[in-house]
Formats: structure tokens, sequence, C-alpha cells
């Protein structure tokens, strides 16, 4: 039995805490944790709680049921929310989406001053593999997948997902997951160097629980320090990159191959791509 206790629920993310240690918990297991526009916004709020709550020290970003997060749900693409893009083709603007709801959000987690784990069971994909790739430390059950799955619906990275699979894997393994928009598993993602452990996947919810405790318990000042000078030196150019991303993203969302690619991704087809 858990001791972490709800603190606060939202609609899409719940808030937990055992004393000094948080969770943060993406809540929509039936869509195996996919992100809607809400979402986006939860988190964020959900970090900012734990930033602004000096009792905790360390946090934890995980996902309710099956999967840590099946990426975006495409069907909120669809949204009167996301304003059109400027060209008057009707479309979406998806850099819109990164930049109101993704991108702070990556901001917000490589801002806060305590560390953050993220524990990975089951799929972690596109946006929800960013997610757990800007977290401190990463850990995976071994039926975890993490997989890069931008290209499949014809779009590039985002929620700076480049950055954060090159820092860690470098430019040649980075490259051909990127242009293979694949997925790595448990056992190639420790090889690479992706994760820092893979764990069994029985018992892993109480597994990432007891590291997220021991994190907490830990010399905070110093981990304090240890992400600052990580983030110096590797996300020194992190606004750049997601700027280039979600301007990017507004571009490839007025082509015929994001609009083929994203339909057939909803019917379950295989995808043609023209190249434009």
């Amino acid at each position: 039995m858990s001791a972490f206790e709800v603190a606060e629920t939202f609609t899409t993310v719940n808030l937990l805490r055992d004393g000094p240690a948080a969770i943060i918990e993406l809540n929509r297991p039936d869509s195996l944790n996919a992100w809607t526009l809400p979402m986006g916004l939860e988190l964020r709020e959900a970090v900012a709680r734990c930033a602004a709550d000096d009792e905790v020290r360390a946090v934890m970003l995980v996902g309710a049921g099956r999967g840590f997060s099946a990426g975006a749900d495409l069907t909120a693409f669809g949204s009167d929310e996301i304003p059109k893009t400027d060209s008057g083709s009707g479309r979406p603007d998806l850099g819109w989406v990164l930049r109101d709801r993704y991108n702070p959000l990556m901001r917000d987690v490589r801002a806060l001053r305590k560390p953050v784990l993220a524990a990975v069971d089951g799929p972690a994909a596109g946006i929800g593999m960013s997610l757990a790739l800007a977290a401190d430390i990463v850990i995976a059950s071994d039926r975890a997948r993490l997989i890069h799955a931008f290209t499949k619906i014809g779009l590039g990275p985002d929620g700076g997902a480049s950055l954060f699979l090159l820092a860690r894997v470098g430019w040649t393994r980075a490259a051909g997951i990127m242009f293979g928009g694949r997925a790595v598993d448990a056992a190639e993602a420790l090889e690479i160097g992706l994760v820092n452990r893979v764990l069994p996947a029985e018992g892993f919810r109480a597994a990432a629980e007891d590291e997220i405790r021991r994190l907490a318990a830990g010399p905070t000042v110093a981990y304090d320090a240890i992400k600052r000078a990580i983030n110096l030196q590797i996300g020194r150019h992190l606004d750049e990159l997601l700027e280039l991303e979600a301007s990017e993203q507004t571009r490839m969302g007025e082509t015929d191959d994001f609009v083929a690619a994203a339909t057939a991704f909803i019917q379950k087809q295989d995808p043609v791509y023209t190249g434009r």
C-alpha cells in the first residue's frame, strides 16, 4: 500500500505527497495518458505548487495505469481553442500548442530547483517522451518504450525532444531515433544511456516511490547546484530551440503530409507521404 496521499486532484492530473516527496501523476489511464489541452495547463500548475512549497524536496513524474503517456491526443487538434494559422488555410496552428501548453512546462521542469525523476512504465511517446527526458533522472520498467513518434504523423520533434535526446545519447543515435520515428525499448534505452535504470514491471511503482523518497531525503542544496550546472551546459539554448520547434511545427501543420499522416494514425493505417 502506497504511503503517498492525494494532495490535490485536477481534471487530468493528480498531485500526491508523502512528506517531502511529491508525485505528479498524469491521470487519463483510459487513453494511456494522452495529452489534452487542459493537461498541459494542469501539469504546469502541479509543478508550480511543488516549486512554491519549500517542504517539497523532490518530484516524480509518472503516468496512471499502463503507460507514462501516449503523447498528444490528436483529437484535440480539432478544438476551437487552438487558433488557426495566418495562412488562411483554416488549419490549426500547431506552433501555438507548443508555445502555450508544452514549452512552458518543459522550462518549468528544468527550472525547478529540486530533482525531478521520471518513472516510465509502458509507452512514453511524442510529447510524453519529451516530458520524461526533461527530467533529471529517468527510470523505466522493463516493459517501457520511449517512442519518438513525431515523424509517424509528418511532424518534427517538439517539447525540446531534439535537445534532450541529443544530450543523452549523442548525434548518431539521436538522428537514427528521430529520423526513424522509432520505439526504443527498455533494454536498448539503458544500453545507450537514454534512461538511468531499468526495473522489473512487477512492483515498479513501489520501487519508483522508494526512489523519490531517497531523493527527497538527500542534499537538496547540492542537487540544486548540480541541476543549475547541467542547465548551463545542456540547456543554455533551450529557449531558442523551443521556439524553433514551435515555428517548424506551425509550418509542418500546414502540409499535406501531416494531414494525411494524422488521419492515417487515427484510422490505424499506414501513411503515404508526398513531401508536400
